[in-house]
């Protein structure tokens, strides 16, 4: 029992310790208030993976977070099937837009401009957590509906790192190649994996993740338009 409890009491020190690390260093390039929000941002956009694999029966961490790179949850247990794997990475980016959307109508009754921040910025971190490429949820998303829609997030990585260069986007692209090649060169194990999963449950995740990607899309320019009317 003491065992069990040091283990629970370890796992919560690492997630309240990395988020406490976090908060400390975006609050000294953004200020403690937006650091606060951003980080909050982070932690819902996890939980939304936590609770759904928790719900789906997968042994999964609290989440750690790292500065500047984000945040993760682990999966200890792999998701049995294409289904589950799609339905627990959809979670985070739902979870992530409920906070963005909360933010932004807390933002409309109150004029805050933090807050007006926060939505815009929870909306395009969600946005580009939905690239279609292997290592983001949006890979692992679309994969469902066809694994050659990893070739969709070359030239999106591509076109970010251009407008905004960051060594992580660099990585994701080096993560996510060996996964990107074997849909390229038609690996069979990968493909039946994905053929086995049934039309209408293709059909119905290629729907719900367009949508939130257009959804977040225009909430993100629509947001950025009101900041800058408001300067």
């Amino acid at each position: 029992m003491w065992l069990f409890a040091a283990g629970k009491m370890g796992k919560l020190l690492t997630t309240g310790g990395t988020m406490l690390l976090s908060l400390v260093v975006y609050s000294w390039v953004f200020g403690w208030r937006y650091a606060a929000g951003f980080v909050l941002m982070l932690f819902v956009h996890e939980m939304g993976h936590y609770v759904a694999a928790r719900q789906r029966g997968l042994d999964v961490g609290l989440p750690a977070f790292i500065p500047f790179v984000g945040a993760w949850v682990t999966l200890k247990d792999a998701p049995p099937d294409p289904e589950t794997e799609a339905y627990v990475a959809f979670a985070g980016p739902v979870a992530g837009t409920v906070a963005a959307m909360a933010c932004y109508f807390a933002a409309r009754d109150t004029g805050s401009q933090l807050l007006f921040a926060l939505a815009y910025s929870g909306c395009m971190l969600n946005l580009i957590n939905l690239i279609p490429t292997a290592m983001l949820d949006g890979g692992r998303i679309s994969a469902i509906v066809s694994p050659k829609l990893w070739l969709l997030g070359v030239p999106l990585l591509a076109a970010l790192f251009f407008y905004h260069p960051s060594p992580m986007l660099i990585l994701i692209g080096i993560m996510a190649y060996p996964q990107l090649k074997a849909a390229i060169w038609g690996d069979p194990e990968l493909a039946l994996k994905y053929q086995s999963v049934p039309r209408e449950v293709r059909i119905n995740y290629g729907v719900m993740y367009l949508a939130l990607v257009i959804f977040l899309a225009i909430m993100s320019y629509d947001i950025h338009a009101l900041i800058e009317s408001r300067r």
